[in-house]
């Protein structure tokens, strides 16, 4: 399978279809274990488990963001601190 015609690198595709399987496993975990009922968290608002999923996303982008701007184009350090950021936006928000 060819990407080319969209011009699309193969960590975009990656990226894509994390997202995609990120969906996919929340659309699963809430028919099997229903109950995302809003949680008050220490931002001060009510998020359920997909607002905390488009938070920690958001938050993970804006991570890789600066550090490629700021730091170096080597992204391990980024995703270490993105994934601890998703675990806490999951865990505390």
């Amino acid at each position: 399978m060819g990407l080319s015609w969209m011009a699309w690198t193969w960590p975009t595709a990656a990226f894509f279809v994390f997202v995609a399987a990120c969906l996919i496993t929340l659309t699963v975990w809430e028919l099997k274990v229903p109950g995302g009922d809003p949680r008050h968290g220490v931002f001060g608002i009510d998020t359920t488990r997909g607002d905390r999923l488009f938070i920690s996303l958001l938050g993970s982008a804006f991570i890789f963001l600066a550090w490629m701007g700021l730091v170096s184009t080597l992204l391990w350090g980024p995703l270490a601190i993105a994934l601890v950021w998703g675990f806490l936006v999951f865990r505390y928000v």
